[in-house]
């Protein structure tokens, strides 16, 4: 890669958020879309259950709106829900276009139309989940790479990883507009600037930032951090939800068992083989995540087991084979028959809440960075994310910010020269060790202190450790050349001093958010807010 390449749009990451975005764009605009590994190694591949949306005439907006506000527990943006939901249909209509394909539900009898088969998922009123069987993400994620490489001004960019955002003011011009990143090249080992009129994260969640997770390795968290260094407002990063069943098997550390499996009628068991779910909540296995996560939780502390049991075996073995295949396949590698018995399970970090606060249009607070999918906080979570509304939100979020874009860009000033990357200061590391002692270490105290249940002790305990940390790990960053380890740490590390102090600050349990020391919840609910020049201001950065 040369030292500076100059885009019309340049989108940080090739997941649904990223690539919907893209491809939303007119083919007069020269866009790069980069991810730091390949393009479809991302989160979207691995979403099982489907997308949320209004597609049939007995739901409606208002029940789709309220299912969402609940689960969120008082803190989502209700404007926000509204306009994600408003536009569900039209945007999902957009993927089945795009050739999605679905999973039918026979033929309608006038017309010969295709519908579409709808699951019903934890916290839904209605079923209103569109799915691609049990791997939907996968579906997504492959249909839409494969339209991108077919648009010759999508220039499609893997092995980059974005080191840090490049703004107006830190290049001592007037303004604070982004105007693109540094990239480090993995395979050359060179870092360089991407430049742009106008720059996207789209760079997923933080799960990665705990022990266990569902997610890949990429979800480190990059973009929200990215955004936080360069001054924009980062909130509610507290809220980090815990899928409740991860399968839990040494060789499928990551595995995901859907939401899915107890929408269609999953028992939920103890080691005994007896049900649990409803001493916990009337809904029962159809709970919200964040309920059924702590019951799990609870239960596994309490009977100090190593993990409980997902039991969908009482359904027919054509039902099981029909709708949930993946899963089927991957147990059966693993010597698990879930058409005889039960999956082992654990809860796992899933999904990011919080994130980059945005408006309707992806919009920042620093002029020409957007921020959608998972990276963003647009308010619609709240406090919890209602099942299958990630996958939405991508959607109708990217949408929305490449109308932005194509309203704007021709307002957007010339792209100036910026430096090329100093490292003339810097030496090779010949003690790779500490990253890997340092990311083993954070991962593990996120989990012990800053799980599922907290108190305020640990988080103090959790800050005291993550404040060393960052000394150690700045140091480090400031003498040793960048390496994609490094960088991903750096970031875990930023959004995981985030996530504490988030957490501190609220004094309640709402949502995701559970702390022994305040287990209700306060009369009005609040975000959270931090930016970094507050705790600079603070002394504490």
């Amino acid at each position: 890669m040369s030292e500076q390449l100059t885009f019309d749009v340049l989108i940080i990451g090739s997941g649904a958020a990223g690539l919907t975005l893209a491809l939303s764009l007119p083919s007069h605009l020269q866009v790069a879309v980069i991810s730091k590994d390949q393009l479809d190694s991302g989160s979207t591949r691995w979403a099982q259950g489907g997308v949320a949306g209004v597609l049939d005439a007995t739901d409606s907006v208002d029940a789709h709106v309220s299912d969402t506000l609940i689960a969120g527990a008082g803190l989502c943006n209700e404007s926000a829900v509204r306009f994600t939901v408003e536009n569900s249909a039209s945007a999902i209509q957009w993927l089945i276009d795009t050739g999605v394909p679905f999973t039918l539900d026979g033929i309608a009898e006038q017309g010969g139309d295709q519908r579409f088969h709808l699951t019903r998922e934890g916290g839904h009123s209605a079923r209103r989940i569109i799915h691609a069987a049990d791997a939907t993400g996968l579906a997504i994620s492959d249909t839409l790479i494969d339209r991108a490489k077919e648009q010759p001004n999508l220039h499609l960019l893997h092995q980059y990883i974005a080191v840090d955002l490049i703004t107006r003011d830190k290049l001592g011009l007037d303004g604070q507009a982004c105007i693109g990143a540094y990239f480090l090249d993995k395979d050359n080992r060179k870092v360089a600037a991407i430049t742009a009129r106008a720059t996207v994260l789209a760079t997923g969640g933080a799960s990665k930032v705990y022990l266990y997770t569902t997610n890949p390795d990429t979800a480190s968290g990059d973009g929200i951090a990215m955004a936080w260094r360069a001054g924009c407002r980062i909130a509610n990063m507290e809220f980090n939800q815990f899928h409740p069943t991860c399968l839990h098997h040494p060789l499928a550390t990551s595995f995901l068992i859907s939401e899915a499996v107890r929408g269609e009628g999953g028992k939920l068991l103890l080691p005994d083989g007896s049900r649990f779910m409803d001493r916990f909540d009337a809904r029962g296995e159809l709970a919200p995540r964040d309920i059924v996560a702590r019951a799990i939780d609870h239960e596994m502390k309490r009977l100090g087991a190593n993990c409980l049991y997902l039991d969908i075996s009482h359904k027919p073995a054509d039902f099981i084979r029909q709708h949930f295949p993946t899963i089927l396949e991957r147990c059966l590698e693993l010597g698990i028959d879930i058409q005889r018995e039960p999956i082992p399970i654990v809860p796992a970090s899933h999904y990011t809440c919080g994130g980059v606060v945005t408006d309707h249009f992806g919009r920042t607070d620093i002029d020409g960075l957007y921020a959608i999918g998972e990276t963003a906080c647009t308010g619609l979570h709240g406090a919890n994310r209602l099942a299958s509304n990630s996958l939405l939100e991508c959607l109708v979020y990217a949408r929305s910010a490449a109308t932005h874009i194509i309203e704007s860009l021709n307002s957007v000033p010339n792209i100036p020269d910026v430096p090329a990357w100093d490292a003339s200061l810097v030496t090779d590391s010949d003690e790779d060790v500490v990253i890997a002692h340092n990311w083993d270490e954070l991962r593990r105290f996120m989990w012990d202190y800053v799980g599922i249940v907290r108190t305020t002790k640990r988080l103090l305990r959790a800050k005291h450790r993550v404040q060393l940390l960052r000394q150690e790990i700045q140091e480090f960053y400031s003498h040793h050349r960048v390496t994609a380890d490094l960088l991903e740490l750096r970031n875990l590390v930023d959004v995981a001093e985030i996530i504490i102090r988030s957490a501190l600050l609220r004094r309640e349990s709402r949502g995701l958010h559970y702390s022994r020391d305040y287990p209700n919840p306060l009369p009005r609910a609040f975000d959270t807010v931090t930016t970094a020049k507050h705790l600079r201001e603070l002394g504490e950065l």
